[in-house]
């Protein structure tokens, strides 16, 4: 039996499950601070005989092994949970393989082995809610250098007539300034969910995300890309990035028919969670294989 974690800023999915992805249980708690949240985790996987955990969290984090600071959550704008040694509490709790990685890595890891991404060896997996966030396979593996990626803070060219400054506390008006959810409701007055007939709010969405995928599609050419997060729950968003980024790329690339290359997750809600199974079900095997 394999132990999972998303560890989102809002909440915490703690799920047991199998190397399927077979998910047996799971419960959800509130993320607060690590004295009141991580209890509650224990307690979970005390029920359960678990060979191995696997998170993916909120960053960022550290995820160079070779680094004093493996396994923390680092500079987050969650104060409680900066500096946290996240890998380090489990394993004072759990002598078990813990895998680690980010919640968006961990999305893309269950599209792909699972999901919309299935029996393709590369694709990329974006979060558009409370952040923006993305994580990439590349060549069955992923993506991971210096640090993971953050690609929900690369700087787009602002909208003529946007006069929002910016939401994020790090760039102001990087993409996640300008098109996650606090960016839609700061701007426009109301959450998205309450804006849904105002068209002008998903052109201006499809206008920063289309730049953003630009991008994204020239420098690591991912088979498919996956779209996930609340804000991506509005249909009009989809039509408006199609547009937009037919007329940014245009022609240059030969892409495959947009609406079949850019998608929502095949899992739903339980890309993280299935994608945290697999990160244990890898430590798993290299603890084992060592």
């Amino acid at each position: 039996m394999l132990g999972a974690i998303e560890a989102g800023g809002t909440k915490f999915v703690c799920a047991v499950g199998d190397e399927n992805g077979k998910i047996s249980d799971r419960i959800q708690v509130s993320t607060t601070v690590p004295a009141e949240t991580m209890p509650k985790v224990y307690d979970f996987f005390n029920k359960y005989p678990v060979k191995a955990i696997g998170i993916g969290s909120f960053g960022p984090i550290d995820v160079n092994r070779d680094s004093s600071t493996y396994g923390y959550i680092t500079s987050t704008p969650k104060s409680a949970w900066k500096d946290y040694p996240f890998v380090q509490a489990l394993k004072d709790s759990f002598s078990v393989p813990i895998g680690f990685n980010t919640d968006v890595n961990a999305a893309a890891l269950g599209e792909a082995t699972f999901g919309a991404a299935k029996g393709l060896d590369s694709c990329l997996y974006i979060t558009v809610g409370t952040g923006i966030g993305a994580g990439a396979i590349v060549q069955g593996e992923l993506l991971q250098g210096l640090s993971h990626p953050e690609m929900g803070h690369i700087l787009v060219r602002r909208h003529p007539d946007d006069k929002y400054q910016g939401k994020c506390p790090y760039h102001h008006d990087c993409l996640e300034g300008l098109a996650a959810g606090p960016a839609i409701e700061a701007r426009w007055g109301d959450k998205g969910v309450n804006l849904v007939d105002r068209m002008e709010v998903w052109e201006l969405e499809g206008y920063y995300i289309a730049q953003a995928l630009m991008q994204y599609l020239l420098i690591l050419s991912p088979k498919r890309i996956i779209l996930g997060g609340g804000v991506m729950n509005q249909e009009q968003v989809f039509t408006n990035i199609y547009k937009y980024l037919k007329e940014l790329v245009n022609e240059y690339v030969v892409l495959p028919e947009l609406s079949e290359y850019i998608v929502r997750p095949g899992l739903g809600d339980n890309a993280g969670i299935t994608g945290a199974l697999m990160l244990a079900h890898r430590a798993f095997l290299m603890e084992n294989q060592s």
